[in-house]
């Protein structure tokens, strides 16, 4: 059994490989801590599952999601965040994660989760699930953060924590206009004026 745990943070991929090992002792478990460290690791192994946080440095993990599924990298993803499931669960399962998990529920969760998507099937806890039937009927309703891109919540999730336009333009290696254009639109969709405003949806809507 090979598994690949993707996170910024040294605590946690020892946590997770730990949990791990305690379930399948004679596993292999490699360890990345960016999107470098993913591409290098993914280039010519085939995994079993990969674990991977949303919250990554640069390249977040939504971003680095859509990357190993355009490379045809076919082993099942099960996405951790701190954040809410409602919020990013029917994201990732769109981008092509095989399930989600929260990282608060991870202990007792984690090993149900990969022995579910070993099995070829997804990881759907019974709140998300909720959410996804929610979404099926057309004129179903959604919360107006839903409608943003994923792009443009990456953006308003770092505008929220407090870094500048040039700040997030650097880290995205995108340009301050592309920025400003995505932090309009964000104002525009949501119905604020200003960051402050912003911060307090974002706070309210437990989206930082």
């Amino acid at each position: 059994m090979k598994f690949l745990i993707i996170d910024d943070h040294a605590i946690v991929r020892k946590g997770l490989a730990q949990l791990l090992k305690e379930e399948f002792p004679d596993a292999e478990i490699a360890l990345a801590a960016n999107d470098s460290e993913v591409y290098e690791k993914t280039r010519n192994k085939i995994w079993d599952v990969i674990l991977l946080d949303i919250s990554m440095p640069g390249r977040n993990g939504m971003d680095i999601l859509k990357q190993l599924r355009a490379d045809n990298v076919k082993a099942p993803i099960l996405v951790l965040s701190m954040h809410q499931e409602e919020v990013y669960g029917p994201r990732v399962l769109k981008a092509g994660a095989n399930g989600f998990l929260n990282k608060e529920s991870a202990t007792e969760e984690l090993i149900i989760a990969v022995q579910r998507v070993l099995s070829g099937r997804k990881y759907i806890s019974g709140t998300l699930a909720e959410k996804l039937a929610e979404g099926i009927g057309e004129h179903s309703d959604k919360q107006a953060h839903e409608l943003l891109s994923d792009r443009e919540m990456q953006v308003l999730q770092m505008l929220a924590s407090g870094k500048t336009v040039s700040d997030i333009a650097a880290e995205l290696s995108l340009s301050v206009n592309t920025i400003s254009t995505y932090r309009n639109r964000i104002l525009e969709k949501l119905l604020l004026h200003n960051n402050a405003e912003l911060t307090r949806y974002a706070m309210d809507h437990s989206l930082v």
